[in-house]
């Protein structure tokens, strides 16, 4: 199975999973996500009454220069450990 196929399955088993992630596992998952989909972080950063906005676009931020494969590597492989986690 290609990388784009791992990524794209882990897409929909993340919708899947028995438990929601907790808000760090999902800021994790989504910066990955954006790195692997769009690249480095673009735009203004949200302003400060924003928290949910600023906490998403800060950890896409801090993912700056990550390659798409290996954001996509990281987030199957985050994927598989939730689901181990709330098997």
């Amino acid at each position: 199975m290609s990388l784009e196929e791992q990524f794209s399955r882990a897409q929909e088993q993340v919708n899947k999973l028995s438990r929601r992630p907790s808000d760090l596992q999902l800021l994790e998952l989504y910066s990955l996500y954006k790195q692997a989909t769009v690249g480095d972080a673009a735009g203004k950063r949200p302003g400060a009454l924003d928290f949910k906005g600023r906490a998403k676009w800060d950890a896409w931020k801090q993912r700056e220069g990550l390659s798409r494969e290996e954001a996509m590597r990281q987030y199957v492989e985050l994927v598989e450990v939730l689901e181990g986690e709330f098997a």
